[in-house]
């Protein structure tokens, strides 16, 4: 079971590669494409958060606890602590977003090649997690609708990281991956 949910996890990872083959071949998409292509990947993620996730997390909790309110109320706080653990960790390590710019400590003294790197890391932890613990249930099934979401959302967020990092390396010498 474990090598399976390593293997999947590693799939849906690897689908952010081949989401960015086409900026490879130095093909552009419009940004309305793009737009499309990102609201996919988030309603993909969205999906996948609640129906492989939440749900089944509801369900475990009830087979252990019972009641209707209980179990809504840990996957609530499971949900909100995982939520704290992100916002910490955005706050404490140095890295990227597209829009927003740089953000953490020290984040002017990295090369923007790598804050784009540490942003994507931080992306892709909690969904490498997801999968595992989708496979730790010992359902094989959850565990695949999990890295299939996941490797689906994958694909366009691969695309955007490559168009974003095309355009980090048309910067000056300074900035890029040094």
């Amino acid at each position: 079971m474990v090598l399976v949910g390593f293997l999947a996890s590693l799939i849906a990872g690897l689908m952010t590669s081949v989401g960015a083959l086409p900026a490879l071949f130095g093909k552009s998409v419009s940004q309305r494409a793009n737009g499309v292509l990102l609201g996919f990947a988030a309603g993909v993620m969205l999906s996948a958060s609640f129906f492989s996730l939440l749900l089944p997390g509801i369900e475990a909790a009830r087979e252990l606890h019972g009641g209707n309110m209980l179990p809504a109320a840990i996957a609530a706080g499971g949900l909100a602590l995982g939520a704290a653990a992100m916002a910490t960790i955005n706050e404490l390590v140095p890295h990227e977003h597209f829009f927003q710019g740089r953000q953490g400590p020290k984040a002017q003294a990295l090369a923007r090649i790598w804050l784009f790197v540490i942003a994507i890391t931080i992306h892709n932890a909690p969904e490498g997690l997801a999968v595992g613990v989708g496979f730790g249930g010992g359902n094989i099934a959850g565990g695949m609708t999990l890295a299939v979401g996941i490797g689906l959302q994958n694909l366009p967020e691969g695309l955007a990281l490559a168009l974003a990092l095309c355009i980090v390396n048309e910067a000056p010498a300074e900035e890029r991956c040094s």
